[in-house]
């Protein structure tokens, strides 16, 4: 892969935790498109992003900009039909998971790569209890007896910080609250202490203090295991203090890849712009919000150059003809812009 952000990096050598450091997880060129009968969706046009051993990566982008298909595909659990994965590489550790046999995948799943999913209720099956669920991955996959896997669980549901662990192991998941079930779900995804950690919208339908809370929790379990993690969320306000680098996609592009401050201070790229201009600001109380103008475009039929020239301020005849590459702007920056210098430079 030729990576215009980071110089490549061995991961052959341990880290503090005794894992391997360095690049654990990249996904190079990847295309993906749904085959329906109202015609072929261009869901994934190119995706190129990494993650390294103890990194957050954020990934940003309206409903529908192909955050989870992504994550999807990576984890091997694409519906096909109608998905179908038809260019690029996902490799782990230097191995292109794609071309696998599912065996092999099935083992990297768990242990390798985890996945939280958005909605822990639906993730979680309801007629068994949270404790059974998690205890089997130990049983299956370690080996373990039913009374050690059982102490392992109850372990794992401590560790998340679920009060009273060993009363709540025979609880079904419709008895944990929303927040609960989000701990759990996140105990059952690190039970096999995976190296890559896909958090796909974790805080979802959550107030506003328990998703400080589970994102600290995420934060804290990260530090202690070295884990990469992808952070999937359309909310710029989640990842500001958890992320290291954020790449923002649009119409199943990357658009825009930056260290997590320099994003922040000068974005370089207009969708990116309208993104951080619409999270409301405490020093403009009574004014309305800033929106970005129309709607995500048609992933059948997405228009001719940059996919977003029709709802860009700044579009110019050069942005409906021609589709700008994501091209380095800066150190350890890049941006999939025609006027992405400008807007680097700018004053």
């Amino acid at each position: 892969m030729s990576d215009i952000l980071v110089s490549e990096q061995s991961a052959s050598g341990p880290g503090r935790s005794g894992r391997p450091s360095g690049r654990l997880l990249e996904v190079d060129d990847l295309r993906v498109e749904f085959r329906t009968r109202d015609g072929v969706a261009k869901v994934i046009n190119g995706v190129t992003y990494h993650v390294d051993a103890g990194e957050t990566l954020a990934v940003l982008g309206e409903s529908g900009s192909g955050k989870s298909v992504t994550a999807q595909t990576i984890m091997g659990i694409l519906d096909t039909p109608p998905g179908f994965v038809t260019g690029g590489q996902v490799r782990f550790h230097g191995k292109d998971m794609l071309r696998m046999s599912a065996e092999e995948r099935r083992r990297i799943r768990g242990e390798g790569i985890a996945m939280i999913f958005q909605d822990a209720l639906s993730a979680l099956n309801p007629v068994f209890t949270v404790g059974f669920q998690i205890a089997e991955q130990f049983r299956v996959r370690r080996g373990m007896g039913r009374a050690e896997a059982k102490k392992r669980a109850i372990d794992m549901l401590d560790q998340v910080k679920i009060p009273n662990a060993k009363g709540r192991f025979n609880n079904y998941p419709h008895q944990f609250s929303g927040g609960m079930r989000q701990r759990a779900m996140i105990a059952m995804s690190l039970a096999l202490d995976p190296e890559v950690l896909i958090a796909d919208e974790p805080t979802t339908a959550l107030d506003v203090t328990v998703q400080a809370q589970i994102m600290d929790l995420l934060a804290e379990l990260q530090r202690e295991r070295q884990m990469g993690m992808i952070l999937i969320t359309h909310d710029l306000g989640v990842v500001a203090d958890v992320a290291d680098r954020i790449a923002v996609m649009y119409a199943g592009r990357i658009v825009e890849e930056a260290d997590v401050y320099d994003l922040y201070a000068k974005p370089a790229h207009p969708y990116t712009m309208g993104l951080i201009d619409s999270i409301p600001r405490l020093d403009e109380k009574g004014q309305q919000l800033r929106t970005i103008k129309g709607l995500p475009p048609n992933l059948m039929n997405i228009p001719p150059g940059c996919p977003f020239n029709p709802r860009c301020p700044m579009a110019q005849p050069v942005c409906r003809e021609k589709i700008p590459p994501l091209l380095q702007v800066g150190t350890g920056r890049a941006s999939a812009c025609h006027f992405a210098e400008e807007l680097v430079n700018r004053v």
